[in-house]
């Protein structure tokens, strides 16, 4: 089943450095064990070891999410990813083309001062729980990273209908694992009746 990609962003954590006369931009991805703000009824948190195996694939860096503008890639060295207690950090070596000196410029005045990373993650890699009506996502293992990215403005799901989307298929993926594993998979049956509750939440 096609998955799409989900994009998670982080304010702060962005800068330049200067190694050997030529700038870097350096920055946290993502952060681990800090609840998100509420997105379409739910809270994520990221848990220590998540990115362990992602980060050894084909990893770009693009400006804001776009393919069209490569900042650095993980396979040429240009970009270095590196997991420690905090997070995701990144370095990019940025091309000496102008539009990539523009985006340097921008973050210099501050103007852009964003991160974001493209993921996927498996069902079996992500727990759900709901406490007191606060439904949350724990994300253990990312089973793919596809590019981290400083941003102008914020990359959670644009649309209600783009996260009902990511829901129902979950909700279809944990309803299919039960129906697999037959009536003793309580874990998968829980997971559906999670999602199911989550998608009403998405209605309202």
């Amino acid at each position: 089943m096609s998955q799409e990609i989900e994009r998670r962003f982080y304010t702060a954590e962005l800068r330049l450095d200067e190694v050997d006369g030529r700038p870097r931009i350096a920055g946290y991805a993502a952060v681990f064990n800090q609840l998100s703000e509420e997105m379409f009824g739910f809270r994520e948190i990221i848990m220590p070891g998540a990115f362990a195996e992602a980060i050894k694939g084909d990893v770009r860096a693009l400006w804001n999410h776009n393919p069209d503008y490569v900042l650095g890639r993980s396979v040429s060295g240009s970009l270095i990813l590196t997991e420690d207690d905090h997070g995701l950090r990144y370095e990019i070596t940025p091309p000496e083309s102008t539009w990539a000196q523009d985006l340097l410029l921008s973050i210099r005045r501050k103007d852009v001062d964003q991160s974001s990373f493209g993921f996927r993650v498996n069902i079996q890699d992500q727990e759900w729980h709901e406490v007191d009506g606060q439904v949350t996502r724990k994300l253990l293992k990312i089973s793919r990273l596809f590019d981290v990215s400083p941003v102008t403005f914020p990359a959670y799901p644009t649309t209600t209908s783009e996260a009902r989307a990511m829901g129902e298929r979950l909700a279809s993926e944990a309803g299919s694992q039960a129906t697999a594993g037959g009536a003793g998979d309580q874990a998968a049956v829980g997971r559906r009746d999670l999602m199911r509750r989550r998608l009403k939440l998405l209605e309202l």
